[in-house]
Order: C-alpha cells, then structure tokens, then sequence
C-alpha cells in the first residue's frame, strides 16, 4: 500500500501483524539509490522499530497512521543510537504521549535518557518484552556490526529478527519481502563503505542470533528476507570473517 505518492512511501505486511514501512531515496538524490525501512507490530502494545531520520518523520508518521493511530505507539525500539535508528525518537514521543523508548542497557546509559523527552525502558541481554499476542526479545550485540550499546530484537511468536544493519543492501527498488539473495547485495554495499567494527566476537555473535532460528530477517535498508535465518547469518559471518 502506498501512503505517499510524492515520496513512493509505502507499508506492506511481512509477518502476521508486523509491517514494513519503507521510503525509497532514487539515485537523483543518494548515489545508487537507498531505502529506509521501519517496522510497525500492531499489538496491545504497538512497537515501531527504527523511526528513520529526523527529515523522514512525516512520512513515516503517515504511514503509521494508515495502519494504526499514531498515538497508540506504546514503544519506540532501535539497534544502537543513530540518525536513521531513531533520528525521529522525540518528535514520535511527542505525538504518542504513552509512548516510551525501547533500548538496551548501555544505550539508556550512554545516549538515550539524555536526549530523549521519556527514559528510556532498557532490556537485558535475553529479556522479554509482551506486547500483547507478539513478545519480542532483546539480544545484545556490541559492536556487530557498530556500536558499543548495539542489540537486536527478535519477535518470538513469527520468528522475525528485526536485524537493523547487518544485511544492507543498496538501490531504491525491492521488493517488500523477498526469498532471493540479499548477501550479495548487502556485500557489494559493505565492500564499498565498510561499516562493520570487524569485532573480536564475531563468530560468538553470530552464532548468539543463530540460535533464534530467525525465519524472517526485517532489514532496515532493502528488502526484508523469508527463509532459512540462521543459514545466511552464518554465511555472513563467513564473509566478515575473510572465509569466503
């Protein structure tokens, strides 16, 4: 469904209440072309993961609101403290009142309880949150692929690893979910600006979201991807560890 004929904003359900929202930035505006993605689970408790840079708010605040009403937001979740993660956290907040930030331990310390309008709920290493009929769940994962207070959430009952960066893959044009390669193109676009921190815990890390048995991979840029999540996890940890 497009929301934004202007901008080609559209949202496309991936899993069973979980919706990917996604704004293509053609090549006339961004060498290559990009997307951003977030992600909206409609719940008791609806959770938006990711909210896009700060310029993308009404865009991503319209797409919301096609599906839910916006003030309903009860979570605002992202990987690690950065503009396309969570660039928007305030304005949401601002227009959700009930809404809180979702993050872990060392993002709350480090970064968000000072620049958020709300503390932050920080998850452990492990711990559950219920939303309602979803239950996701929190997994550290410091430094893969950037950031000191960097994690991952994973969505317990559809099995959606919401994987932020980890397979970012260019171009403006993909499909909303997708059982084709994504590695490839993920690879292309690391190999020319190389955004991983080539942790000393990579193999460790790796194996830490393998063992979610992720069957759909929710990537903020690109495509989100259907299949066998362990499998190409592994394959990516292959790569970043020079075995292929």
């Amino acid at each position: 469904m497009i929301t934004n004929q202007s901008s080609n904003t559209r949202v496309d359900e991936i899993a069973t209440g979980i919706y990917r929202i996604s704004t293509p930035v053609p090549p006339q505006a961004m060498p290559g072309g990009f997307t951003f993605n977030q992600y909206l689970i409609t719940d008791d408790k609806p959770l938006l993961y990711h909210t896009g840079p700060r310029k993308l708010f009404p865009l991503v605040q319209e797409a919301v609101s096609a599906i839910i009403p916006v003030q309903q937001l009860r979570y605002i979740g992202f990987s690690h403290y950065e503009s396309d993660e969570c660039g928007s956290l305030n304005d949401f907040l601002e227009v959700a009142a009930r809404a809180e930030p979702l993050c872990s331990q060392v993002a709350k310390m480090v970064s968000v309880d000072d620049v958020a309008i709300r503390p932050a709920v920080a998850l452990a290493d492990g711990e559950t949150l219920c939303l309602g009929e979803h239950t996701v769940q929190w997994i550290d994962t410091p430094h893969f692929p950037h950031g000191w207070e960097c994690g991952h959430l994973f969505e317990q009952t559809t099995r959606t690893l919401f994987c932020g960066d980890l397979f970012t893959q260019g171009g403006h044009e993909h499909e909303a979910l997708t059982r084709g390669d994504i590695l490839e193109s993920s690879e292309s676009t690391r190999q020319e600006m190389d955004y991983f921190s080539h942790t000393r815990h990579l193999d460790q890390l790796v194996e830490k979201l393998c063992r979610t048995r992720p069957g759909v991979l929710a990537c903020m840029h690109g495509a989100a991807w259907k299949g066998d999540g362990a499998a190409l996890l592994r394959k990516l940890g292959q790569r970043l560890g020079g075995h292929l």
